[in-house]
């Protein structure tokens, strides 16, 4: 009978005894997870150097997003119709911007890729995709046009171009994008805000 009260004894003492450790534990983890919060930087855009930057924080007429991909054949073939597109709007008050989602471009590559494909615009990456929701877009290549109050007007394909995977046309019977343009700075309802566009897909 001594040794069973004895063994009581000492498992309530242990017992005691573990209970301000597990508390502490808590805390500390708590207090982590405090800290993490406080630390955590916003979600954005950023340039090429790193820094974050929001495209439709500036007061403009139009804003365009272009979103791109290094890989994307698709959206490769569009570089010569991209630039024609801002040589055109750009007079006009329309800012430009290539959006560039993959996480996996880097700054150095992109800065190569925009070289090769002889891009003047702007140049952002979206790794947490950002501007990817704000636009609405889920392919590359795809456009956005934003209003001066930063409202999404439009958003889809920049023109009809390409039916499908492996199916092109010689030449666009729809431009979408430049017809958004022409609608919006003359005040005008878009006759379609939002186009499919056909490309490479955005992965999440």
């Amino acid at each position: 009978m001594r040794t069973a009260e004895l063994l009581v004894a000492w498992l309530l003492v242990a017992v005691v005894s573990s209970v301000p450790e597990c508390v502490s534990a808590g805390a500390v983890k708590i207090h982590k997870t405090e800290t993490t919060r406080k630390t955590e930087q916003p979600r954005a855009a950023v340039d090429l150097a790193g820094k974050p930057a929001d495209p439709l924080s500036d007061p403009g007429k139009l804003t365009v997003l272009i979103f791109l991909s290094i890989e994307c054949p698709i959206a490769n073939r569009y570089a010569p119709a991209i630039q024609r597109l801002a040589e055109q709007f750009v007079p006009s008050g329309v800012r430009f911007w290539l959006i560039y989602p993959d996480a996996d471009n880097s700054p150095e590559a992109i800065e190569k890729h925009t070289k090769e494909y002889r891009y003047t615009l702007r140049t952002l990456r979206d790794p947490q995709h950002v501007l990817v929701r704000r636009a609405r877009v889920s392919v590359t290549p795809e456009a956005a046009v934003f209003s001066a109050k930063g409202r999404l007007l439009y958003h889809g394909r920049i023109d009809d171009r390409f039916v499908d995977f492996g199916k092109e046309r010689v030449a666009p019977t729809q431009h979408d994008l430049r017809e958004a343009l022409e609608a919006a700075l003359a005040n005008k309802p878009i006759a379609n805000e939002a186009t499919r566009a056909v490309g490479c897909y955005i992965s999440q």
